[in-house]
């Protein structure tokens, strides 16, 4: 049965061309070599055999123009190659419907495009496997070769009513938010942008005052010569987008749209990513350009940034927005007052952007206005992943293929959902990146992370999230410098705050990070930490404040903190402030303060330590420093402990009330024990003269000159016993457990 046409101009059999030809016989796709899947090599009308072809016959088909105005409801037939040879209009009243798999070719040049007018509808009804494609009829296909779609709407803009679109001659506007202009879905358009007229070209789809009653999924421009799609007004949503290749915006929106975007995917544009504006004439017309965008990639290099605020901006609000090869931009003119005021007043919010990829010039945003807090970073998806093609993108779009993942991305901001990184990607953190409450983050074995932020840069786990590092012995979490020439205190380091008990109270702020911790529960989980090497920490937060490796803020018992090392920090390399988790199979090497240090109520234990070449004492145990007395007292086993030195405060530094200590199998070298408990910490002294401190098992190896046991003077000195001890496993030198991840022992 024919589909009916009816064009008032011209819909004319112009040529024959050669298709596939299937039989009724099923026997499965043609062995014929010009076949492939049922479908004729190089055949552009797009049949599909289904299956089960037999060998591929010849047989006339129709190739037809199209030119005019379409006045009563028609459909397209999808085995027709159909060359657009000038203007092409769907008439107030009519519709047009377009299935799946038709191809229109435009061989009209400028004069060519397809037009909706207001009060009619069109229905582009392409599917994943068999979009609708309209493209370039030239040889050599280029930019500008014809013009694009062109739809008016009946929806509210900014400009006013029955107003003239820029292209195409047709008036939109009115005052019905959600008017229909049909259903346009799995389209793709290619070649478009052809010069209207001096200062007006074609978009590869432009939308004018098109209502929310429309449906605009799944569509692409590709290789456009002006813009890819804009939106002029109007209020219909924008889903599964794509601009591939655009000689201007990828992407445009202007003129008082209210409707949102979702999955936008923008590659290698010429000039910003995103283009969002309200009105060129008025900045503060009405309605005012508003939206919220969700899951954006723009991929660069592009001129004017992922974002170009301008003409009066809007207020819009984006998450999970993804940006590779360029910055933010914004580059609002000092000129655009209404924009400005705009964002001063956090009319624009973007949340959880990431950078990926920057160029060695990249300076996140080029707005240079007074409010620098509209954007906030963390860890994006944008469209689904990252930078390269997302899923919902597979099978209908063209030239995504040059958008390979990411192989670096920016670390900073906030995860506030479940976020896990990637092995493959080396992340460069450039300030703080904080785990919120209610989030987890996950970090896979064999990931790198470079701190470039200075002072600024730390990662930090709220009381309530969940940090689980997964790293392996032949493939450790590395956490380090990204400078040239790394030394210690590059960068902050790990800051993990829990709800376990600290003799400090509850809900008290961590003393760098500006986190809560402290509660009454022990057994907190605050997640897993295996296999991880921090490097480089320790940068100065405050006069009196340093960064440790790891720090370690009441968290409970139900964490995991297993091998694990601090190198060349330039603090304390580990350190716990109360808290009940277990730290075990632990390395600390090149320590500007002290190696591993322990106060304010811990109460877990601690196994396997390996300490080397610290500044100061190998191991510093306290209970409180404004009260020794203060409960819950710190209170550990230490089991299989070394420590080399030479430092200058003895392998055990017992101070501040110091706790009910019990220590085994003690292997130091080079040192003496220390302990140096002042004459005024009454409380420190109390406890060793109670037995509060045992060590049994202690081995001094290779004493340096003027060796003694131990400094303390007080009255107890039986607190130590000596003897033959193995230490961390192996006395001094690199113990079996840490082969492969932990650095720094000869």
């Amino acid at each position: 049965m024919m589909k009916k046409k009816i064009f008032s101009i011209m819909l004319g059999l112009a040529a024959l061309t050669l298709v596939v030809s299937c039989s009724d016989d099923d026997n499965g796709p043609s062995n014929d070599p010009t076949c492939s899947d049922g479908i004729m090599n190089g055949d552009e009308t797009g049949i599909d055999c289904g299956g089960s072809c037999t060998p591929c016959s010849e047989e006339p088909a129709e190739t037809e123009d199209l030119e005019g105005e379409v006045t009563e409801n028609t459909e397209l037939d999808a085995s027709i190659a159909y060359n657009l040879t000038g203007a092409y209009v769907v008439k107030s009243g009519s519709t047009l419907t377009i299935p799946a798999g038709t191809t229109i070719k435009a061989a009209g040049g400028t004069a060519a495009f397809i037009g909706v007018e207001r009060g009619a509808t069109i229905n582009i009804n392409g599917t994943a496997s068999a979009p609708v494609v309209m493209t370039s009829g030239a040889a050599n296909p280029a930019q500008g070769d014809w013009g694009g779609l062109v739809i008016a709407g009946d929806a509210p803009t900014n400009k006013g009513t029955d107003v003239t679109t820029e292209v195409g001659d047709l008036t939109y506007g009115g005052a019905n938010a959600a008017d229909n202009s049909g259903s346009i879905t799995y389209l793709r358009v290619e070649y478009t942008g052809a010069t209207f007229s001096n200062d007006k070209e074609f978009n590869g789809v432009s939308l004018f005052g098109v209502g929310s009653g429309t449906k605009f999924e799944n569509v692409q421009s590709y290789m456009g010569g002006d813009d890819g799609i804009e939106f002029f007004g109007g209020s219909v949503d924008g889903i599964n987008l794509v601009s591939i290749g655009s000689g201007d915006d990828s992407i445009d929106f202007a003129d008082g749209w209210t409707g949102n975007g979702t999955n936008w995917y923008i590659a290698d544009g010429a000039k910003a990513g995103i283009e969002g504006s309200n009105n060129g004439d008025d900045g503060d017309a009405t309605p005012v350009t508003t939206t919220t965008l969700t899951n954006i990639t723009v991929v660069g290099p592009v001129a004017e940034g992922a974002l170009f605020f301008k003409e009066g901006g809007g207020s819009f609000t984006i998450d999970n927005f993804y940006v590779s090869g360029a910055d933010l931009g914004i580059n609002v003119k000092d000129t655009d007052v209404e924009a400005n005021a705009r964002i001063d007043a956090d009319d624009l919010m973007i949340s959880n952007i990431q950078f990926a990829d920057t160029p060695s010039e990249f300076a996140a945003t080029n707005y240079a206005g007074t409010n620098l807090d509209f954007y906030t970073e963390g860890v994006a998806t944008g469209a689904g992943n990252g930078a390269a093609a997302p899923d919902w993108a597979a099978g209908w779009t063209t030239g995504l293929s040059n958008s390979a993942p990411s192989s670096q991305q920016n670390l900073a901001g906030e995860a506030t959902g479940d976020v896990e990184l990637d092995a493959n990607i080396e992340y460069i953190l450039t300030s703080g990146f904080v785990v919120k409450e209610g989030g987890s983050l996950t970090i896979p074995a064999g990931t790198m992370i470079k701190a470039t932020g200075g002072t600024a840069a730390f990662i930090g786990v709220e009381r309530g999230a969940t940090i689980n590092i997964n790293g392996t012995a032949a493939a450790p979490v590395v956490m380090t410098s990204g400078v040239e020439n790394p030394a210690p205190g590059d960068w902050g380091g790990l800051v993990i705050a829990g709800d376990a008990p600290t003799n400090k109270g509850v809900d008290v702020t961590t003393e760098v990070g500006d986190l809560t911790y402290g509660g009454a529960n022990a057994e907190d989980n605050s997640g897993s930490i295996t296999y991880l090497r921090v490097e480089y920490t320790g940068a100065t937060f405050s006069n009196d404040k340093e960064f440790n490796g790891v720090s370690l803020f009441g968290v409970g018992s139900g964490t995991t903190f297993e091998n694990v090392q601090s190198y060349m920090g330039g603090d304390d390399g580990i350190e716990f402030f109360g808290g009940s988790v277990d730290g075990v199979n632990l390395v600390s090497i090149g320590s500007g303060d002290d190696s591993i240090d322990f106060a304010d109520g811990w109460t877990g234990n601690g196994t396997n330590w390996y300490i080397k070449d610290g500044a100061k004492a190998g191991i510093e145990g306290s209970n409180n420093g404004d009260d020794g007395d203060a409960t819950p007292v710190t209170t550990t086993t230490l089991t299989n402990i070394t420590v080399v030195g030479p430092v200058s405060e003895g392998a055990l530094f017992f101070k501040e009330g110091g706790g009910s200590f019990t220590v085994e199998n003690f292997y130091t070298e080079g040192i003496d024990l220390g302990i140096n408990v002042k004459d005024t910490d009454v409380e420190a002294n109390a406890r060793i003269d109670a037995d509060n401190l045992a060590i049994t098992t202690i081995e001094f190896a290779s004493p340096a000159t003027g060796f003694e046991a131990t400094n303390y003077a007080g009255a107890n000195t039986d607190f130590y016993t000596e003897g033959d001890a193995t230490g961390a496993g192996n006395k001094g030198g690199e113990p079996e457990w840490a082969s492969g991840w932990a650095i720094g022992f000869n």
